[in-house]
């Protein structure tokens, strides 16, 4: 369908729809560019202000993986008048100028409709250097990948829809997927990172592929190294898991070469989705101290998930 989309033929436009980028990059001079996104979802959480933060976070996200710093943003509400008082609205809206505070934007307004099912998000936009936008077509062979948060959120917030998730695993899960990307973001610019995307709806295996292809390489994944959130793995043994994680497996298995002795359950989490997840970062492999230091001094963890390769057969190894 997007395909009969006409492409966009402009040299302003250093990043558009034509590639599978988190957002769009418009060249405003020599040494100044706009990036911009838009993002909205349904809630992933009970608490109203929580479920804002959250919402921001991942809309501001994309901002951050292609090495921006957002700095104005609009709300986008859908909300279902007479079914919900007008307070949870107020709530969400609160915790979604938290966030946009945090990462020092401003919200400058926004547009609501009626819906039968609530959804939430913002459209941003960010600045970056033109020279130094994070695409996720540079990785190159010899580079090393590293991830910024754990993964398994999907099959945690499936387990909160099911009653089934203690109020530490809620807490977990709300902490992660409110962090902004924003200390991760900075590091790998700082240091020079090849590539860049962040981790949501698609999966690590989803997103590393995309990047892989992006940029004509393969990319190695070794699962034992993957952090995954306490949790995560008894919850997926115990058959809580979204439709999403299958969804995932089922399409971007066919990218997959095999190499691991992992149980089902772990190769399973792979592609377990994610909401306001991680940057997956491809570093050349002498600048990751220099990352993992720059990442630190900012409050920030990251783990060496694997390795980037000589592309030519599958986008993904896993092993």
């Amino acid at each position: 369908m997007l395909s009969k989309l006409p492409p966009i033929v402009d040299e302003r436009a250093l990043v558009s729809s034509g590639t599978v980028d988190d957002a769009g990059v418009y060249l405003l001079n020599d040494d100044t560019a706009l990036v911009v996104t838009l993002d909205f979802f349904t809630p992933v959480v009970n608490d109203a202000r929580d479920y804002g933060r959250i919402a921001a976070a991942n809309s501001l996200s994309d901002i951050y993986a292609m090495g921006g710093s957002p700095i104005v943003a609009l709300n986008i509400m859908c909300f279902p008048d007479g079914e919900l008082p007008s307070s949870v609205m107020a709530e969400i809206l609160l915790g979604g100028d938290e966030k946009v505070a945090e990462a020092g934007a401003l919200v400058l307004g926004g547009h609501s409709v009626s819906d039968r099912e609530l959804k939430f998000g913002l459209a941003a936009v960010g600045l970056v250097d033109p020279k130094r936008v994070a695409t996720n077509a540079g990785a190159r062979p010899g580079d090393t990948l590293v991830l910024t948060k754990p993964i398994g959120v999907g099959v945690l917030a499936t387990a909160l829809k099911e009653d089934e998730l203690s109020e530490e695993g809620v807490a977990t899960i709300t902490a992660l997927m409110s962090a902004l990307n924003r200390a991760a973001s900075e590091a790998a610019v700082e240091v020079g990172a090849s590539a860049m995307t962040d981790v949501t709806g698609f999966g690590l295996v989803g997103h590393a592929k995309e990047m892989a292809e992006a940029s004509g390489v393969a990319f190695e994944i070794a699962i034992e190294d993957v952090p995954l959130i306490e949790g995560a793995r008894e919850t997926i043994e115990r058959g809580l898991a979204p439709g999403g994680l299958f969804s995932n497996q089922h399409y971007y298995s066919r990218f997959v070469e095999m190499r691991t002795g992992a149980d089902r359950r772990a190769v399973e989490l792979m592609f377990d989705p994610q909401t306001s997840g991680g940057l997956l970062v491809s570093l050349p492999a002498d600048r990751v101290g220099a990352f993992e230091q720059a990442l630190g001094s900012r409050g920030g963890d990251s783990w060496t998930v694997g390795r980037v390769v000589e592309g030519g057969g599958h986008a993904i190894v896993l092993t």
